[in-house]
C-alpha cells in the first residue's frame, strides 16, 4: 500500500518546510483584499507563517507580508492572527 504525500509549504520567515497544518496561509484576493485563509484552498496570492508567535513578531515588524503579497497589511490581520494562536492553545 503506497503512502499518500503529505505536503510540504514553506514559511516566509523560517524558511522552514513544514505539512500544511502547521502553517497558516495569508491570501491577498483578486481584488486586493487580506484575509486569513484557514481552509488553504481561497482564490489568490498566498503566503505562510509558521503557527509561532514569535514568527508572527517577526512577520509584523520586518513588513514581509507587505512585499510577498505586494499589498499593505493591515494591523488587524495580525491582531486576528495573535487571537487565532491563542484559541489553538
Amino acid at each position: 500500500m503506497n503512502k499518500r504525500k503529505i505536503p510540504l509549504r514553506s514559511c516566509v520567515i523560517t524558511k522552514e518546510k513544514l505539512p500544511k497544518n502547521e502553517l497558516i496561509r495569508i491570501v491577498r484576493t483578486p481584488d486586493k483584499e487580506v484575509m486569513i485563509d484557514k481552509t488553504g484552498k481561497s482564490n489568490g496570492r498566498g503566503a505562510y507563517l509558521k503557527k509561532d508567535r514569535q514568527v508572527f513578531d517577526k512577520a509584523r515588524k520586518t513588513k514581509i507580508l507587505n512585499r510577498i503579497l505586494e499589498v499593505e497589511i493591515d494591523d488587524k490581520i495580525f491582531d486576528e492572527l495573535d487571537n487565532l494562536l491563542d484559541s489553538n492553545e
